[in-house]
């Protein structure tokens, strides 16, 4: 991964020469893109450093704790008026390096695109929502918290959006996240099938004729295992293997 002397992390890994990324800028590039220019006039403590990805894709690093500030003057500034936010993502490289919170704007008067970027500790993972100033950041932003556990401060609603509200293992996004989750396999199937139905819909999918499916199970050496409703007391059987000839009625994963 290259630097920029005082600039922190590049925003792609590899060196220039294999990823197409200018980071010391020819002169004359920036302003081959007219809003670049005008935010560093605009935002001089601010902005951190402007690079150029895949031959013309414009990218602008600003401080993290004007990043609310820097995205509302280019929304409402009629010289650049950028309308819509097509994304929020974010991007972990991994190795303790900082996350990077990642808009990409769209100016529809102009026809310009811009990617805005922040770069964030690990040991403060916050940023202001722009709720306020895309509605459509809502779900965005919920996905970026879920994924990637950034906090977006006075957004009207976060909470995750992909993964179950009671989901324990984390944030599946992050570098350090193990690919087969935090939790045993055994324990993720506890957890599984101890949550309510509660936890996956919502109140309207209750009703007449929408009675639900819900697993009994026991620990069995250490284990989950269903049983079926109105099983006698102990030790379930296990389910036999697919194909099997062994004696016994394997468990039903069908109660009321």
């Amino acid at each position: 991964m290259s630097t920029e002397a005082g600039s922190g992390y590049r925003d792609v890994p590899g060196s220039a020469e294999t990823t197409g990324a200018v980071v010391s800028l020819p002169e004359g590039l920036e302003r081959a893109h007219p809003t670049v220019p005008a935010l560093k006039d605009q935002f001089a403590d601010a902005f951190l450093r402007h690079e150029v990805v895949a031959g013309d894709e414009h990218v602008v690093f600003v401080d993290p704790t004007r990043l609310f500030q820097v995205l509302e003057w280019l929304k409402n500034d009629p010289e650049h008026a950028y309308n819509y936010l097509s994304d929020v993502t974010a991007v972990d490289y991994g190795g303790g390096r900082p996350l990077q919170v990642v808009y990409q704007l769209y100016s529809i008067p102009h026809r310009r695109v811009l990617r805005v970027k922040a770069e964030l500790p690990l040991s403060a993972l916050e940023v202001d929502s722009v709720v306020p100033l895309w509605s459509g950041a809502n779900w965005l932003e919920r996905e970026v918290y879920d994924m990637f556990g950034i906090h977006f401060r006075n957004h009207p609603d976060l909470r995750r959006i992909l993964m179950p509200e009671v989901y324990a293992e984390g944030h599946p996004l992050r570098k350090d996240f193990p690919l087969r989750g935090r939790f045993s396999r055994a324990e993720q199937t506890r957890r599984a099938l101890a949550q309510a139905p509660e936890d996956y819909y919502v109140p309207s999918d209750f009703g007449p004729g929408r009675d639900f499916q819900v697993v009994g199970w026991q620990e069995v050496g250490g284990e989950p295992v269903p049983v079926k409703e109105g099983e006698a007391s102990g030790p379930p059987s296990r389910r036999p293997p697919k194909g099997s000839t062994e004696e016994g009625t394997s468990p039903s994963t069908t109660a009321p």
